[in-house]
């Protein structure tokens, strides 16, 4: 049996994290699809040269088991609980208005309770995630609205926990290769109100262990208002959909119970003054199909906070 997470399998995590910004880059390993996070919210969308640090946190907690397109018996799923702390931190620097490099690190407690026969108890493990490495293309345009991301996602994430199957480690123990791209524009004359897309696909270059993670595409598009204040803050709401589709993983992984399609709905808000950006949102599941028996979680939510130089 597995478990999913609101679209990421909970007994297959080989989650690592998320570049949570408007670069599609995340840095999780993966292997549960934790790669939605890799897109969503224009936050860190390049705007000129120079450079954004950023730290993220998200928050998953698999506790449904879920078959098909509904719910279906906890019995069903030897994995009964996931919970994952994500932690990230991260740069990009665009050099000029063309070109730019990205790298993100993470972090990832895990605590997981399964009643698998051969494994049956409550496990917590904390260990460095998969890092991302990326380039970015910007110069389509003069005012850098639309962009190309490519990378890789190297193995440093911890693949080898005991207590965990091969899809709920830390990292997937799979090099990864990372294609993207995502365009922003005004909807209005005064530019207060805009909107964004990205999308970003992943697939393994390298494996071991014989195991080997389903590939996977992701997409987001949403719409933001600059126009309220509070004080010296700019606050600026966001609504955004996001869809991922993830294949089945491969070799010595849970075929049966890996891969699904989904779409989610997530409200968010960012709020900032001079170089300082803080944002928040909450990514709700609203259709999912899943493959076999596979944890899931009715949220999941993500915090970020940035500065420009």
């Amino acid at each position: 049996m597995s478990s999913s997470l609101y679209g990421f399998r909970a007994r297959a995590f080989a989650c690592g994290i998320v570049f949570a910004s408007a670069f599609p880059a995340a840095a999780f390993a993966c292997a549960c699809g934790c790669a939605v996070f890799d897109v969503g919210t224009s936050t860190l969308l390049p705007s000129g040269p120079g450079g954004t640090a950023f730290l993220e946190y998200d928050f998953l907690n698999q506790t449904t088991n879920w078959s098909g397109e509904h719910a279906a018996p906890s019995a069903n799923n030897d994995d009964k609980h996931i919970r994952s702390d994500f932690m990230l931190a991260g740069g990009q620097y665009m050099f000029d208005e063309d070109w730019g490099a990205m790298v993100e690190v993470p972090v990832t407690h895990r605590t997981f309770v399964t009643t698998d026969p051969d494994n049956t108890g409550t496990f917590n493990h904390t260990a460095l995630g998969d890092i991302r490495l990326m380039g970015v293309y910007s110069g389509f345009s003069s005012d850098m609205s639309s962009g190309l991301i490519a990378g890789v996602k190297l193995p440093t994430g911890d693949h080898t926990y005991a207590n965990f199957d091969h899809d709920v480690e830390i990292g997937s123990g799979s090099t990864d290769i990372l294609l993207g791209g995502y365009h922003s524009g005004a909807v209005t004359p005064d530019q207060s109100v805009s909107y964004f897309v990205q999308g970003l696909w992943q697939h393994e270059l390298a494996i071991q262990d014989g195991y080997w993670p389903g590939a996977e595409i992701n997409g987001a598009a949403g719409v933001s208002y600059s126009g309220g204040h509070i004080g010296d803050w700019t606050v600026s709401p966001i609504f955004q959909a996001l869809v991922s589709s993830r294949g089945r993983d491969g070799g010595v992984g849970d075929r049966d119970n890996t891969g699904y399609t989904r779409l989610l709905v997530s409200p968010g808000l960012s709020v900032a003054r001079d170089a300082w950006k803080l944002y928040a949102d909450v990514e709700v599941p609203v259709g999912q199909q899943i493959n076999g028996n596979q944890l899931i979680a009715p949220v999941a939510l993500k915090f970020i906070a940035s500065y420009s130089f």
